[in-house]
């Protein structure tokens, strides 16, 4: 297996404000045979807060398994709710598709069979590509003519709406948070058509790429309402599409297997970005309470190696990779 990180925007490109050297990258996984492949795109969740390592490099492992040259996208977040993402988790998005398939002969991947893999926030991020594909224009010229629109997606326990049944963290995220000091509150100060847009349910037209859905019934974090939104908007408009609801299960659950059970993820390099936060609140170069400094590093112990909680494999949502593969083959023809 080859692996190499590449890092997706020159020198100039990128300037969240919070990235502190930090530049979104792709990780590759890749089939060293000379086979032309299709791409898998993992992109892993965390709320936009964090890029999750517990469905990263495993879950490329499984899809580079199954036949697939993959990836892993580590993409700008806003764990301090300091700086609005807005479109730019979008515009990474968008610029790892362009850059796997302008390097597709190097990568020895199928330009025309690239999906993208997404897990909650992650989720949202693919499916906001998918609705929005035509919104994110490229300013680089060599990427001109180089489309951004995937050819399928999968969707796992996907954040989607900003309705009733939103997953608020993920929203503030984007757009921006406020607490209100008479009840400690926290508010997503994102306008009323931020919100609609990022509302993706209301954005799937038939040019939508064919996506495949699956959450659990008892998901605690993100209602699985969401899917069942989406799903429907889908059928609505004519998209090729399955969705899969597990009777059982947290949110998280990644492969739900035995591999993601034991807290083996791999390497952690999607934390990056926090990491250099982290580093900058401890030195001081980012000011900050000292409570607040505690409860975010409490925060994110469990990403450098205490363990919080156990996890228990799915053995039913476990399926889905399986699920999603055979799909791909049969509804898509990739494979």
């Amino acid at each position: 297996m080859q692996n190499e990180k590449t890092v997706i925007w020159e020198e100039g490109e990128y300037s969240y404000p919070m990235a502190f050297g930090f530049v979104p990258n792709i990780m590759s996984y890749l089939h060293e045979d000379g086979k032309v492949r299709p791409c898998m795109l993992v992109v892993p969740g965390g709320g936009y807060c964090v890029v999750s390592p517990t469905e990263g490099e495993i879950v490329a492992k499984r899809f580079y398994e199954a036949g697939y040259q993959a990836f892993v996208l580590t993409y700008t977040t806003n764990i301090l709710m300091s700086a609005p993402l807005k479109t730019q988790p979008m515009e990474d998005l968008s610029r790892a598709i362009r850059y796997i398939r302008k390097h597709a002969g190097e990568f020895r991947v199928d330009p025309g069979r690239v999906v993208v893999c997404g897990f909650s926030a992650g989720g949202h991020l693919c499916g906001s590509v998918c609705v929005h594909y035509n919104d994110i224009a490229d300013k680089s010229e060599k990427y001109a003519g180089l489309s951004n629109r995937p050819d399928a997606a999968i969707l796992s326990y996907p954040v989607i709406s900003s309705g009733s049944q939103s997953h608020s963290g993920s929203f503030s995220a984007l757009l921006g948070m406020e607490i209100d000091p008479a009840t400690g509150e926290q508010h997503c100060t994102g306008t009323e058509a931020e919100l609609e847009y990022m509302s993706l349910e209301k954005h799937v037209t038939p040019d939508t790429p064919p996506c495949f859905l699956w959450q659990t019934a008892t998901d605690e974090q993100v209602p699985v309402e969401n899917s069942y939104l989406f799903a429907e908007s889908c059928r609505k408009s004519g998209v090729p599409h399955a969705h899969h609801v597990f009777s059982g299960g947290p949110h998280g659950l990644s492969l739900a297997d035995e591999v993601w059970a034991s807290q083996d993820f791999g390497e952690s390099y999607t934390m990056d970005q926090v990491f250099r936060i982290v580093s900058a609140v401890k030195d001081g170069t980012i000011p900050m309470p000292e409570e607040a400094k505690k409860e975010l590093l409490a925060q994110l112990s469990w990403s450098e190696g205490e363990v919080k909680a156990e996890f228990q494999p799915v053995e039913e949502a476990a399926a889905w990779p399986d699920l999603a593969v055979t799909w791909l083959k049969n509804c898509c023809g990739i494979g």
